[in-house]
């Protein structure tokens, strides 16, 4: 027996049946009120308090079929039972196609009315686990919404603070006479900017699980190219293919590029010479192949770093912990280093 506060309403222009339904039902706990037309039961579903709707095919005025689109547009529409003639099984497909609930064929006696209370009840438990299964989905999107935008204030102050230890260490070098000293501090302020850069990108763009890999480069270069205006060269050129890269493979792709870039500023162009460093970045097959070029004096005989070799300590230990693998193109007139990894 279902509970006192069911309420069906039968649509149906049989009044004698409508009647019958209502008193049959009734005693097994539904409250029952009757429609004799698809337009009346339409006005009473939208009075509200209607748990489930059944639904005669055959009335006067329109179908079961012309109806049932109606009854159930509303945004929380009670479930529908349809009922059919007997044996009409392509009007039953068709009403579950419409989005009936359930159908009932009309028989004689006893059975009709047991087949309607079992398939009110199922149509009751199908719509309860419907709503259910709606207001997980909502909460699920609510609950991934808030802590998106978590992620976006995180990364937004992550990189404010960043760019604030990059500003200390700007002041602690110009406070700085020895060269090698300030060149250091130079390096550790390029890679500081470059993780900044990423959580900038994380906050800006709305994605907190990937980077744009063309719009960050461009940004990256522009940064440096304005922070290195000691030893820069005329220009930098970025060519990017558009690829999201996902946020933990673009930090160590992000600190190669900055390594690889200054690495080029420094002496790819001695005094008196210049030229341009330029980035490309290309997808193909599942593999994205990052270069940094110049057309400067090139590597020195034997390949041996120059300076502290941090910076290719720092380029190694990246790569290997993207999976990728790192080519130095000795054919090039000047210097190109490669990176392929897996996206």
């Amino acid at each position: 027996m279902m509970d006192s506060a069911v309420r069906l309403l039968y649509i149906d222009d049989d009044i004698a049946l409508a009647r019958l339904v209502q008193r049959k039902l009734g005693r097994r706990g539904y409250v029952v009120e009757c429609a004799a037309s698809g337009q009346e039961g339409l006005a009473r579903v939208a009075q509200g308090g209607i748990s489930v709707v059944g639904l005669d095919h055959e009335m006067p005025d329109a179908i079961g079929l012309d109806i049932l689109p109606a009854l159930l547009a509303g945004a929380d529409a009670p479930p529908v039972v349809y009922v059919t003639g007997a044996g009409d099984t392509r009007v039953a497909v068709a009403a579950l196609k419409a989005g009936a609930s359930d159908y009932v064929p009309k028989e004689n006696g006893d059975g009709f009315f047991d087949l309607l209370v079992a398939a009110i009840e199922q149509a009751i438990q199908k719509a309860q686990l419907r709503r259910e299964r709606e207001l997980a989905e909502r909460q699920v999107r609510a609950a991934r919404d808030r802590a998106e935008l978590l992620l976006q204030e995180v990364n937004h102050r992550v990189a404010n603070s960043l760019a604030l230890v990059a500003a200390f260490v700007q002041l602690q070098k110009s406070c700085l006479s020895d060269p090698l000293a300030r060149a250091a501090l130079e390096g550790t302020q390029a890679r500081i900017t470059a993780i900044a850069g990423i959580h900038r990108s994380l906050y800006t763009s709305g994605d907190t699980r990937s980077v744009q890999i063309d719009v960050y480069l461009k940004a990256l270069l522009a940064d440096m190219h304005s922070a290195m205006a000691s030893h820069r060269p005329d220009a930098f050129l970025v060519t990017a293919d558009t690829v999201l890269v996902p946020t933990d493979k673009a930090v160590s792709l992000a600190v190669i590029v900055t390594e690889l870039v200054t690495n080029a500023c420094k002496y790819a162009y001695p005094e008196g010479r210049t030229g341009s460093i330029r980035v490309r970045a290309v997808a193909v097959d599942g593999q994205l192949s990052v270069s940094v070029e110049d057309d400067g004096v090139g590597f020195p005989a034997g390949g041996a770093p120059q300076g502290t070799g941090l910076g290719t300590r720092i380029v190694h230990a990246m790569a290997s912990n993207l999976g990728a693998m790192l080519h130095h193109d000795r054919q090039h007139n000047g210097t190109r280093m490669t990176l392929t990894m897996p996206l």
